[in-house]
């Protein structure tokens, strides 16, 4: 389970990102920006079913050295990144203002690098 802290930090980044950088939503879209490797951060719903639509997301960002983060629901990232529907998953491209936190978060997930 992943702190409840580092899921605040990854909601906050999103909507500082959406406000002032730009973000991609959906599992197409976010594996697109992994794959080219211009994501910066991805989170994805913990309540995806099934959960194969997101399992390919945590190993390609770790191939590429991306920050992934597993958060709440659907409906909480759906929101943090500005829409009115759930959504399973974003990517963060440009940072905005939430260059700070993305490192913050990427300093947690990869501890040892």
């Amino acid at each position: 389970m992943v702190e409840k802290e580092l899921i605040e930090k990854v909601y906050q980044a999103v909507e500082t990102a959406k406000a002032s950088g730009k973000i991609k939503k959906g599992v197409n879209e976010v594996t697109k920006a992994i794959e080219k490797g211009n994501a910066k951060l991805v989170a994805y719903a913990n309540d995806v079913s099934p959960k194969e639509i997101v399992m390919h997301l945590p190993l390609l960002c770790k191939e590429k050295n991306i920050p992934c983060v597993e958060v709440g629901g659907k409906e909480e990232l759906g929101a943090a990144a500005g829409l009115t529907v759930p959504t399973v998953s974003v990517a963060v491209m440009q940072e905005g203002e939430s260059k700070d936190l993305i490192k913050q978060i990427a300093d947690e997930t990869n501890p040892g690098d």
